[in-house]
């Protein structure tokens, strides 16, 4: 294809560039996200709200379905709202409808639903026939001052009708009632807040823009969601997730204990975090009490069987006794009342989503147009710049109806002090509008007043009304006037309407605020000595005590020991595969010596194609070499091989054709490393020339090898030095190799040492 077939369309006689298909396709993916992101997904920081719930409420008013309105059928809302402002799909615009009105979602609904509009437990609202709506009194706050001229107006798809590109919300509602949405490339996940924390946080602001961070973060401790529960995050994490605009705050659920006869005792939850239901945790609760074995594997694993017989250890029944009286009420009865209530909660709290995470990630559409991520203070400086902007709008559209009202009134004044002539004149011109207009130098607006004026309105009294009305226009006119150049006068009107809207639509805090350690199940681990006993194909088990015999351990045909790691019961096994990747399991949690044991591979989730190739177990600040044989090694801390992950962790570099040494488990004593490639070349170097590596990764160069040649062993070396083993004249011999022996083969890191000299043959080193 030449340059001129290139593109989607070739250059003709009339001079049109062309346009590559690859720049076409990317032009209009940009404007697909774009509209996604500005017309469905991302509020605007204005009004809280996104296109389709801003033209719901807008098209409700139109309705006139005010909070007193008789409510009418949801698809008749749906309708208008489809047909006028919304070209898409009903089911969603419904959707939304839906979301608005439940209470459960919403801190402040805006819709006042009639009927099944669905559940804390994800019961899916009636069809729109069924269910009616109109809006709530909290709606004002957004549509009241819309025909003051408050915003601009824009047409709709079609040009037929005229909307609203913002609601002129007098509040923050965006803060107040939160949102969620995914776009393209972004997200947003706003939590709801308390309205009275807000306003006050919006007045001190208009005092003080500069008002410091933590009198700003005091006003607003937190948000404050529907459903209540309790936000156990410290207040520093709070702010600095306010601060930055994304994060994620820690919340539980509320209980209480209530006492039952001869001392029995419930624990009834009557809160629950964001995102949970009670349907949900009954769900969770039934997963652990009986759980289902997991694909890919026969039975069930470790894990699962604990958490099973921890449960039905502790929790005897639980009942759901939610409705009407309480929205929220779940009754977890203990097995016996012995049991430790806070070691109940816990249970239930790490097993359940009654404790979880609220994600934060404060993304929306700013007063610029543009959409991105802003921290509370950025949010609330631009809606208080868009209230404003509203408010001086509002200003001058009430002025401008002022003075053209006090032109009216000095028009009708004229005639009421010349009531005869004004007669006179319009009965003896043709053109009375422009006689009048010649005659008392009235304005066409004034004159064509007066000619629609009725007789009664020339009454001696109707004058008095007309001086009174045109001295109360004329205060009013100075009142805006006074608004609109003095920006104190300006300040104290916007903090006494917010403050008129806090007390009106405000209400005490739901959600507590106060700082707890989260849920972390400890299984109770009797500590006492344990044998960890390791066969070559990778099956465990465990032996109390120390000191046991290693050849009287059994094993499956074929298979044979690997080792037997004295250590304790609390202490943890970590398995090396062959990719360099690191996995945990609990001593505690290996299965007894009676029989066989279990494969490794059973109490971890290993990817397909990896083998386990090293275990070593022991207390968590053990200290152990890690290295490969191409000579690269790094010191390392058995905690710092731990991981919660089943799936493990990457901890060891490796090359493809790299292979992984056991790892060297080191003695308090231990000053030096001793190390002897397979070509017989052996390097002593101090312990301390070893780098230090807390996430693992490569290590450095521990011996130079020449091509061929590998890292075979690699012994500690104490003040005993070390031991040789091997055969010497067919028989087994062991020499032992003092520090003074050893002082010919010292040297540098990453050195290639000097030829072992011993008598054995194939020596094997071994610790003194």
């Amino acid at each position: 294809m030449d340059s001129t077939q290139a593109g989607l369309f070739d250059s003709n006689d009339g001079g049109e560039e062309g346009i590559t298909l690859a720049n076409y396709a990317e032009q209009a993916y940009l404007d697909y996200a774009v509209s996604v992101v500005r017309g469905r997904a991302l509020p605007d920081v204005s009004d809280g709200q996104k296109p389709v719930q801003r033209r719901i409420l807008y098209a409700m008013q139109a309705m006139g379905l005010g909070p007193g309105a008789k409510p009418v059928k949801s698809a008749r809302v749906v309708g208008d709202v489809l047909g006028k402002y919304h070209p898409h799909g009903d089911q969603a615009a419904y959707d939304a409808m839906v979301r608005m009105a439940q209470d459960f979602v919403l801190r402040y609904p805006l819709i006042d639903g009639h009927g099944n509009f669905g559940s804390r437990d994800g019961d899916n609202a009636a069809a729109m026939r069924y269910t009616e709506a109109r809006l709530t009194p909290f709606a004002r706050v957004l549509l009241d001052e819309l025909d003051e001229g408050t915003v601009d107006f824009a047409a709709n798809y079609d040009g037929s009708q005229k909307e609203p590109v913002l609601l002129p919300a007098r509040l923050p509602v965006m803060l107040l009632n939160g949102a969620s949405g995914i776009a393209v490339g972004m997200a947003t996940e706003i939590p709801s807040h308390n309205l009275r924390e807000v306003a006050s946080a919006c007045v001190a602001m208009i005092r003080n823009p500069k008002l410091p961070d933590e009198e700003l973060y005091a006003m607003i401790p937190g948000p404050d969601f529907a459903g209540g529960g309790q936000i156990i995050s410290p207040a520093s994490d709070i702010a600095a997730i306010y601060a930055g605009g994304r994060g994620s705050i820690k919340a539980r659920a509320r209980w209480q204990f209530e006492e039952l006869a001869r001392g029995q005792w419930q624990l009834v939850v009557h809160e629950l975090p964001p995102g949970t239901s009670a349907q949900k945790v009954l769900e969770e609760i039934e997963d652990r009490t009986n759980p289902k074995v997991k694909a890919g594997k026969k039975s069930l694993t470790a894990e699962q069987q604990q958490t099973k017989a921890l449960m039905l250890g502790m929790l005897d029944a639980v009942r759901d006794e939610s409705g009407k009286d309480a929205a929220v009420r779940l009754v977890f009865e203990p097995k016996t009342s012995r049991i430790s209530r806070d070691e109940f909660v816990t249970m239930l709290l790490a097993q359940t989503s009654m404790e979880g995470s609220v994600s934060f990630n404060l993304v929306c559409i700013g007063t610029d147009g543009r959409p991105g991520q802003r921290s509370l203070r950025q949010v609330l400086a631009e809606w208080l710049s868009f209230r404003t902007q509203t408010m001086t709008r509002r200003t001058q559209f009430r002025l401008d109806k002022v003075t053209d009202r006090i032109h009216v009134l000095e028009g009708r004044m004229v005639v009421y002090l010349n009531v005869d002539e004004v007669i006179q004149t319009i009965r003896e011109s043709d053109e009375p509008r422009a006689a009048l207009m010649q005659r008392f130098d009235l304005s066409e607006r004034q004159a064509e007043d007066i000619l629609e004026m009725r007789l009664r309105q020339l009454a001696r009294l109707e004058g008095f009304r007309i001086e009174k009305e045109l001295a109360a226009q004329r205060d009013e006119q100075a009142a805006l006037h006074e608004l609109l150049n003095n920006p104190s006068a300006f300040k104290r009107l916007m903090i006494k309407e917010i403050e008129a809207d806090a007390k009106q639509y405000g209400d005490d805090r739901r959600t507590l605020i106060e700082v707890a350690e989260r849920a972390v199940l400890e299984n109770r681990v009797v500590e006492e000595p344990v044998t960890v006993i390791i066969s070559q194909k990778g099956w465990l088990r465990s032996r109390q005590g120390h000191g046991h015999d290693a050849s009287q351990f059994n094993f499956k045909a074929g298979d044979a020991l690997y080792d037997a790691i004295e250590c304790r019961s609390t202490d943890e096994l970590v398995a090396f595969s062959n990719t360099g990747r690191v996995y945990t399991v609990a001593v505690s949690s290996l299965p007894s010596a009676r029989g066989d044991g279990q494969p490794v591979t059973s109490m971890m989730e290993i990817e397909h194609g990896t083998r386990i190739t090293h275990m070593i177990a022991g207390v968590a600040q053990q200290r152990y070499v890690i290295g490969t044989k191409a000579g690269y090694g790094f010191i390392t801390t058995l905690k710092d091989l731990t991981t919660r992950q089943r799936a493990g962790k990457q901890f060891v570099t490796l090359d493809d054709d790299d292979v992984l040494l056991k790892p060297l488990r080191l003695r308090d004593g231990d000053h030096h490393l001793a190390m002897l490639s397979k070509k017989g070349r052996f390097l002593v170097v101090e312990m301390v020339e070893l780098k230090r590596l807390s996430g693992g990764g490569r290590g450095t160069i521990l011996m130079g090898l020449d091509a061929g040649d590998v890292l075979a062993q690699w012994v500690p070396v104490g003040d005993n030095g070390i031991q040789a083993a091997g055969i010497y004249r067919n028989r087994e011999i062991i020499e032992s190799l003092d520090l003074s022996a050893l002082d010919q083969y010292m040297g540098k890191r990453a050195r290639k040492g000097k030829m072992l000299a011993v008598k054995a043959r194939q020596p094997q080193l071994l610790p003194a």
